[in-house]
């Protein structure tokens, strides 16, 4: 009889014991994150970079108290499924999407792990997001979503140029967003006619050009995806200056390979913060009641050198603004 009562005190006794190990395990494991890039990793290091910033400034070391699984498309959309299942199947505690067809494939591949956007230019209208204060599912994040940039640009552009009445817009139509709306509407305030050209690979781009000097473009809008763009940014700074047409790009980094001019949002402080809804996340918050954010951050780059190569002057009105001067 002694010897029953002291078994059963003793396994009364290890029962909190083993659930107080499984909680110290569960309190000690790594978080495991998935990333789903886009185009080559070699060629977008800054996004990398900004992400493991915003992760490090918020406490987390990349190999030490948290995990990074990488994965791109390169630029081949139809790996983004099978990417973003292998993600699912590892467990990750979140999904971060670079770009808005990863988010799909993600949304696809899971209802339950959070997914984070790093940029998405209309969360709502790609039926991401019921509305951008109550995600009300498993995904939220970061949205590019600005009204007024299109208009900004152009009305850049005509500034530099102040005869422009034809604008050509270099576009990838399956990528399209809200820009071509929001173009459409800046362009009648200004009194300006746009050419719209389909690019959807490297290839294309002397075409376009061709097509937007016949159509007699005073200037080009560079709204061209990026897995479409990125790995030849020098080669549209050239094309451009040899048919000498200004052309507006849509990043930084464009402008810094040869481009002429940027007027956008901030996407590497999009990435950084991203890792701020990476964090709400892993200490318990819901991606449903995480509202989406909207820019913060934009930047106005101009490239002298670029102008000088098609015989452009800037004002120095324009140059005050900017953020950033190549000469």
């Amino acid at each position: 009889m002694i010897t029953r009562i002291v078994v059963r005190f003793c396994l009364l006794m290890t029962v909190p014991l083993i659930t107080g190990l499984a909680q110290a395990q569960e309190a000690g494991k790594v978080p495991r994150i998935g990333w789903l890039g886009s185009v080559p990793m070699p060629d977008v290091p800054e996004r990398q970079e900004h992400f493991r910033r915003g992760l490090r400034e918020l406490g987390y070391i990349e190999g030490k108290n948290i995990v990074i699984e990488w994965r791109s498309s390169e630029g081949i959309l139809d790996r983004n499924p099978a990417l973003a299942a292998e993600l699912v199947r590892l467990k990750v505690d979140v999904i971060v999407s670079a770009a808005v067809s990863l988010t799909r494939a993600a949304k696809a591949a899971t209802s339950t792990v959070p997914i984070v956007m790093a940029q998405d230019a209309d969360p709502v209208g790609n039926g991401f997001v019921a509305s951008l204060a109550r995600p009300g599912g498993n995904i939220t994040g970061l949205s590019t979503l600005a009204p007024e940039l299109s208009g900004k640009k152009l009305e850049i552009l005509k500034e530099v140029v102040p005869t422009l009445s034809r604008v050509a817009v270099f576009e990838t139509s399956t990528y399209r967003d809200t820009t071509s709306k929001e173009i459409e509407l800046a362009a009648q305030a200004l009194k300006i006619k746009i050419q719209y050209l389909d690019v959807r690979s490297p290839t294309e781009f002397e075409r376009a050009f061709r097509e937007a000097v016949k159509g007699r473009a005073d200037a080009v809008l560079m709204e061209v995806a990026g897995p479409v763009n990125i790995p030849h940014r020098k080669k549209t700074p050239e094309l451009a200056a040899k048919n000498r047409l200004p052309v507006m790009y849509r990043r930084a980094q464009d402008v810094e390979a040869g481009g002429l001019m940027t007027y956008g949002v901030d996407l590497n402080d999009l990435d950084r913060r991203a890792a701020v809804y990476v964090d709400k996340i892993l200490k318990g918050a819901k991606p449903a009641d995480l509202p989406i954010e909207q820019p913060r951050k934009f930047e106005f780059f101009v490239n002298l050198k670029a102008a000088k190569q098609i015989g452009l002057t800037i004002p120095q009105s324009v140059l005050y603004r900017a953020d950033k001067i190549i000469k």
